[in-house]
């Protein structure tokens, strides 16, 4: 009888046992469930879903998991997100570890850095951080007496996206060096030998891309030495020629061909003329003044 009564008595605690476990485990899923409710109130932004931020209002906050001031907030904002709904504002997070391109296209240079979003228009909050503190800076407008950022220091700017490229390809560049060395196994010296070649290559691939393009747009032109018609002059007959006026000077249509002439010839084609033209003024001059000469001695 009295082994029947232990048995009966183990088996009862038994079975008590596995109800209080089974209880602490509904409630160890229970704490979990909440705990993850809560924290699904913060949203994650990414460089796919960002430009979710440009319509309503948002409360952003960029952070790092490593940032001691960063992981203080984060009970902090997880609260503020409790009240979201009734504020009407989104809470969301950003973890610069992750994303870069977004780390580059708000420019952020400290952590943890807050920024308020409107309808597109973007503030940066520098104020307390705490719970109240964020609720009576949604709920009591105070974000309306700071200065929006400029227009071309927004995200969505063609800068900024500049920016974010920028940043990505660092990354991605960090990721190769990361994979050269400690995957393949090459030295650093290597890893940066590779990347010192590739950007030697790209920049000669662009350099010949520009030089192209410019050759196309603008082309150059061989350079052919011809006087303007502006220098049309003879300065040696013009010296020979007497201060009294007798002779007359050339005329403009003469002046009209030597310039024509100047135009279809080359430089010294265009010189043998000018002297040939030259050396038969000063023979017509001569000869009318031996004209001059012998009609005046007739008559004397």
């Amino acid at each position: 009888a009295e082994v029947w009564v232990k048995m009966a008595a183990a088996g009862v605690r038994g079975r008590l046992r596995f109800r209080l476990t089974r209880l602490l485990i509904l409630a160890v899923l229970a704490s979990v469930s909440t705990v993850q409710a809560k924290r699904s109130l913060v949203k994650v932004i990414t460089d796919h879903n960002w430009r979710d931020i440009l319509e309503g209002e948002w409360m952003v906050e960029f952070y790092a998991p490593w940032c001691p001031a960063c992981q203080h907030l984060q009970s902090e904002w997880n609260e503020f997100a409790e009240w979201s709904d009734d504020l009407g504002v989104n809470v969301a997070k950003v973890d610069v570890t992750e994303q870069p391109g977004l780390s580059g296209r708000f420019i952020i240079t400290a952590l943890p850095t807050i920024y308020h979003c409107k309808d597109g228009e973007f503030r940066k909050y520098q104020g307390p951080r705490m719970k109240n503190d964020f609720i009576d800076f949604i709920d009591g407008k105070k974000w309306e007496a700071i200065e929006p950022i400029y227009s071309w220091l927004r995200p969505s700017s063609f800068l900024m996206t500049s920016m974010s490229a920028l940043f990505q390809l660092s990354m991605w560049i960090r990721h190769c060096h990361n994979y050269f060395t400690e995957v393949i196994g090459i030295p650093v010296w290597g890893s940066y030998g590779i990347f010192a070649l590739i950007t030697l290559f790209s920049g000669l691939a662009l350099g010949l891309i520009l030089v192209f393009v410019a050759d196309c747009v603008l082309p150059s032109r061989r350079y052919r030495h011809q006087p303007h018609c502006s220098q049309k002059k003879v300065p040696l007959a013009k010296r020979l020629k007497p201060k009294d006026g007798q002779f007359q000077e050339e005329d403009d249509e003469t002046e009209d061909d030597l310039c024509s002439q100047a135009k279809e010839s080359s430089s010294q084609t265009f010189e043998k003329a000018v002297l040939k033209d030259c050396g038969d003024y000063l023979q017509d001059t001569v000869r009318k003044r031996t004209m001059e000469y012998t009609s005046r001695a007739d008559d004397s």
